[in-house]
């Protein structure tokens, strides 16, 4: 597998990770299509990228999902890989009286429900090519939570698990399945995160991620090495104390 000469939809490409990578998948030959909710940068990252095709498209909503993919398979019928990034974070608190479930639910519509919902309208279409990719973005707090971000963790979660049923049912198709695992990476996912000290540099972030979809082989976790401290906190026996560490 190469991601060489390939025509991937990156969601979420107008900003931090996903904006990233489709500007370092582009330097390496392949054509890209992002999409993005908000119409300035979206505009933006087009206007630094004019090669790269773009559509603005909120992932929860249902009806505009189906017109979306029903287009840009129109329009890219090369469509080969597909790279479910986008996605919130917001804090939530569950103390309070009354607990609103406004954050819970747009985060499980964005982060869960969207990405299969996409990967369900376009999977006809990549079964059909010779070889194709869906690439999912969890989170190392899928494996350890950050409290004050309860559903934003249960969802990354819920995608790591979808991920791997996933990959198992496409076994035998043509079409490969990876996740890619990011630790804190400095962005705007949240407030301030750009600038948290502990948050790996965006660049070096990706570097990484590129490094690994360039080998021959790539795994099926993408995993830098930041990451591994939540990955493999529970199977290295010390789950606790790096739980007690994200919650400081």
């Amino acid at each position: 597998m190469t991601f060489i000469n390939r025509t991937i939809l990156i969601t979420g490409g107008n900003s931090g990770i996903g904006q990233a990578l489709a500007e370092a998948l582009q330097a390496k030959g392949n054509r890209i299509i992002i999409t993005g909710r908000k119409q300035d940068s979206l505009q933006a990252t087009l206007k630094r990228n004019p090669a790269m095709a773009g559509y603005t498209l909120d992932v929860t909503n249902k009806d505009a999902v189906a017109i979306f993919c029903a287009k840009v398979l129109t329009e890219h019928p090369d469509l080969d890989t597909i790279i479910l990034n986008a996605g919130i974070m917001e804090a939530e608190d569950y103390t309070v009286d009354p607990v609103s479930l406004d954050v819970a639910e747009r985060t499980i519509a964005t982060n869960l429900v969207a990405p299969i919902r996409l990967a369900a309208a376009l999977l006809p279409h990549l079964q059909s090519r010779s070889q194709a990719t869906i690439i999912t973005v969890s989170s190392g707090l899928a494996f350890v939570p950050k409290a004050a971000n309860p559903t934003y963790c249960a969802t990354k979660a819920a995608i790591h698990s979808w991920t791997q049923s996933l990959r198992y049912q496409l076994r035998d198709s043509s079409v490969s399945v990876h996740e890619i695992v990011p630790p804190q990476v400095a962005t705007d996912l949240t407030p301030g995160q750009s600038q948290i000290a502990a948050a790996i540099p965006l660049k070096d972030f990706t570097d990484e991620v590129m490094e690994i979809l360039s080998r021959g082989e790539v795994p099926d976790e993408v995993l830098v090495s930041r990451v591994n401290f939540l990955r493999n906190a529970e199977v290295e026996n010390r789950y606790a104390e790096t739980f007690g560490t994200v919650n400081g």
